[in-house]
């Protein structure tokens, strides 16, 4: 994927989180195509291998401001959003704002919060807003959630529910590095300190002005055609409970233009929805019977609608 890359703008990015992140060109630039798709990431995945990590890079090489929630049992709605407290000075509430006030914010183990604490997000990650005590407040531009979780355990978690889950444009994992990146991680020790001594790659007001662009990148009436046939498709297949939404549909066409800017392409090819569906759709959907793969099933589909020429 990384020799796709031909955006020189995207490619310089990379190259910069590149010289921090060993092993994880994969996860940067899919991680990339979700912030310019004005999207949030959901990362599962097992513990050391890099998550926040890559949140604290992504901030710093972009410029951007960073917030963590550690989601725990005892973790409340006001934890995230900031509360109103009480001035002796002005003998008035002043609202104080929580650290969903970023422009990147790790939602770290989002699975062991409660689910009305994960609620407090959903506004959020939907409309770019918080709403504390009747008051709507503003989220700053551009804001994007990485969320992780830890595929294998159970105690002490509550799943994401349906609605939640289809608010995160994609669903990666960053795996295992390979064996010649694992030996320089090794030699070299943590590289947490040089994350935070990581210069800017980009500006704020270019990446909201590459957000711009993207939209304007062509895809033809058959690409669109051909997304709506395989949204069908899942709705209507016999081994799927709940098949994708109209919001998920968008989500593949949207990815789709990334990728296509990445690849300094200004149009959409049948290529890069292919490239984004195994990221974009899993997780939306239910199997009926859970020992089947999410993968194959969705392989299978795309493989029996005919690819726009």
């Amino acid at each position: 994927m990384i020799g796709k890359i031909k955006n020189q703008k995207i490619l310089q990015v990379v190259e910069n989180l590149q010289s921090c992140l060993q092993g994880k060109e994969k996860a940067i630039i899919l991680s990339l195509i979700a912030i310019f798709s004005k999207g949030h990431l959901l990362i599962e995945d097992f513990p050391g291998l890099g998550k926040t990590s890559l949140a604290i890079a992504l901030s710093k090489a972009l410029n951007l401001s960073f917030g963590r929630i550690q989601c725990t049992n005892d973790l409340l709605p006001t934890d995230i959003t900031g509360l109103s407290i009480y001035s002796k000075n002005t003998s008035d509430f002043e609202f104080k704002p929580g650290p969903i006030f970023n422009n990147i914010v790790l939602v770290d183990e989002i699975n062991r919060a409660t689910p009305k604490t994960q609620s407090a997000l959903l506004e959020a990650m939907a409309e770019e807003q918080v709403t504390v005590d009747g008051k709507t407040f503003k989220l700053p531009k551009p804001f994007f959630v990485i969320a992780t979780q830890n595929p294998i355990e159970i105690y002490g978690t509550f799943p994401l529910p349906e609605s939640q889950l289809d608010r995160f444009m994609m669903k990666i994992s960053i795996g295992y590095p390979d064996r010649e990146s694992e030996k320089q991680i090794l030699k070299e020790g943590s590289s947490r300190e040089n994350l935070y001594k990581l210069s800017p790659a980009i500006e704020k007001e270019e990446i909201i002005k590459i957000q711009n662009e993207i939209k304007q990148i062509y895809i033809s009436e058959k690409i669109i055609n051909w997304i709506i046939d395989f949204a069908h498709a899942t709705r209507q297949d016999s081994r799927i409970l709940l098949g994708i939404s109209t919001r998920a549909a968008l989500a593949i066409t949207v990815t789709a233009k990334a990728y296509a800017y990445f690849s300094g392409r200004d149009y959409v090819i049948p290529e890069d929805v292919k490239e984004m569906i195994p990221f974009v759709v899993p997780h939306r959907v239910i199997l009926r019977e859970e020992e089947t793969s999410k993968q194959e099933v969705i392989s299978s589909i795309l493989q029996n609608i005919s690819t726009p020429p």
